[in-house]
Order: C-alpha cells, then sequence, then structure tokens
C-alpha cells in the first residue's frame, strides 16, 4: 500500500485532530483507573501529553474554537481523574 504524499489531515484539521486525541486519553484514563498498572498510567500520561500538544496546534490555527474549548474542558476533567488514580494507587 502506498503512503499517502499529500498533506497531512492533522495539519489540515487541527480541531478533528485534537478531539480524537482527546477520546484516545479519555480511553487511556479510564484503563489507568480500571487497572492502575504502572504501563497503564504511563501510556494514559502520553496519550493526556499527546492531546495537550494537539490543543495547542489547534489553538494557533483558531479553528473551532468552542469546539476546542469543549475538548480542553474534557481534557482537563481525564487529567484530573488520572492524577487521583494514581495518588489512590499509591496509597
Amino acid at each position: 500500500m502506498a503512503k499517502h504524499s499529500g498533506p497531512s489531515w492533522k495539519k489540515d484539521h487541527p480541531g478533528t485532530f485534537f478531539g480524537n486525541s482527546v477520546e484516545k486519553a479519555d480511553r487511556a484514563v479510564k484503563q489507568a483507573m480500571s487497572h492502575p498498572e504502572e504501563m497503564a498510567i504511563e501510556h494514559a500520561f502520553n496519550a493526556i501529553e499527546r492531546a495537550e500538544n494537539a490543543f495547542r496546534n489547534a489553538e494557533q490555527f483558531n479553528s473551532e474554537l468552542d469546539t476546542i474549548q469543549q475538548h480542553k474542558g474534557h481534557l482537563d476533567l481525564i487529567k484530573q481523574q488520572l492524577n487521583e488514580a494514581q495518588k489512590n494507587k499509591s496509597e
């Protein structure tokens, strides 16, 4: 299968990429909360970091600001959930 040589959809639609990144981070945090092994928690932190990078990219493009802010609120919530899960694991 040939690699697509056109521009990346991530650059064309940064708001969509951010939304997808938040969804992936949400799934990773839920996995870490239900199975708080070190690897699951690390994966969740990495997914959140990627979503935060996608947020900064989407914010630079100033596209779909309402949607971006909704996703940012969701991202903040799942970061808090992951921090609580990690704290509970260490207790």
